[in-house]
């Protein structure tokens, strides 16, 4: 294998990664453009390192090329779990997690050579992280959870308005926390809502916004 086929592979594995990492930086998830980059072209080098070792050695000792390679598919399942959080009764990041996985199997085949079926899948990819999440919304009515954090005045009755504006809106919570503030009176609300297709989460803070004893309202990422 040439370093100019080697330098190339690993250029394709991070264009090819950067453009999945792109699309989810552009959403805030927990990995990136750089995390997807980084795990693409570590990827097409554990491959790489697979292949010439095996070149070298074939002759001399029972080799396996794949050995390393496979080692990536497993172990990146340590990072993919990194990004998956658990929020009340829902559970976020495994599409980021899946994304990885993905990332790095793009990775191995750059460094198999397999170019084609490299360029092919991060097209898919990108189309399904892209436009799948429409066709559940379109299809299947399909709600969003979404979070905020509320500072209010400790008084009575403060969570039973939030929960009635809240209701009023067809919005559900999924999880509350009351937290006191330090130092102060008041009191620190975090909430998870599952809200509905078509509602946008500053409708929300807009009706949340004309409560009495708001302090601030502030959105979770």
């Amino acid at each position: 294998m040439s370093i100019y086929e080697i330098i190339f592979k690993l250029v394709l594995a991070c264009i090819l990664g950067g453009m999945i990492g792109l699309e989810r930086e552009s959403l805030n998830r927990p990995a990136g453009l750089r995390t997807y980059t980084l795990v693409c072209v570590g990827s097409a080098l554990a491959m790489i390192v697979s292949i010439d070792i095996y070149l070298q050695y074939y002759q001399t000792v029972n080799a396996d090329p794949g050995r390393i390679a496979a080692q990536v598919v497993s172990g990146i399942g340590f990072l993919g779990a990194g990004t998956i959080m658990r929020e009340g009764a829902s559970v976020r990041g495994l599409t980021t997690a899946a994304g990885l996985w993905v990332v790095a199997c793009i990775g191995l085949a750059v460094g198999a050579g397999l170019y084609i079926p490299a360029v092919s899948t991060t097209i898919l990819i990108l189309f399904v992280l892209i436009y799948f999440i429409k066709f559940e919304q379109l299809f299947t009515g399909m709600r969003e959870y979404k979070g905020l954090v509320m500072v209010v005045e400790d008084r009575p009755g403060q969570v039973g308005t939030i929960g009635s504006i809240l209701g009023d809106m067809g919005v559900l919570i999924k999880n509350i926390q009351l937290n006191r503030v330090e130092n102060s009176d008041d009191l620190e609300v975090e909430l998870l809502m599952e809200i509905p297709s078509g509602m946008k989460i500053s409708q929300v803070i807009d009706e949340l916004s004309e409560m009495k004893g708001l302090r601030s309202i502030d959105r979770l990422n």
